[in-house]
């Protein structure tokens, strides 16, 4: 994973497959929430976050983050959330472009006939996140 902080909180959290440096201390508590996820004994993060976006941006991460562990919405739910349903296109947009996986749970944001649809690091990573939180244990 790279893992970038700003003054405020986590800014970035995404897979990669470049060589990585060690992790500074100040970590320590993401990496024992991160690897509590995995161990199914933690749902919510509390890790301070420094999202820099859009204030849209802002607005639909803040919709994906209400989103409970294990549960999923749809696109459209989303952007009548935000008092349009034809925003749907565009919650898409702002939830592709979400900073730090898992935290901000995108990939609980599904297509409107319960696909699953859009995910930058790919429907089989969506896929196996879902099953972590319905109670499949996955490895990545």
């Amino acid at each position: 994973m790279r893992v970038t902080w700003g003054v405020q909180g986590l800014r970035s959290l995404a897979w990669t497959d470049e060589e990585v440096t060690p992790v500074p201390a100040e970590m320590a508590a993401l990496a024992a929430q991160w690897n509590a996820y995995w161990e199914g004994s933690l749902r919510d993060f509390d890790v301070p976050l420094e999202l820099v976006g859009t204030e849209f941006q802002r607005r639909v991460w803040a919709l994906v983050c209400d989103i409970p562990y294990g549960q999923t919405r749809t696109y459209g739910e989303l952007a009548l959330q935000l008092g349009d349903r034809n925003l749907s296109r565009a919650v898409g947009a702002a939830n592709g472009a979400n900073p730090v996986a898992v935290l901000v749970p995108c990939h609980r944001v599904i297509g409107k006939t319960g696909g699953l649809t859009g995910y930058a690091y790919g429907l089989d990573r969506k896929a196996r996140l879902l099953a972590h939180e319905s109670g499949e244990r996955s490895l990545f």
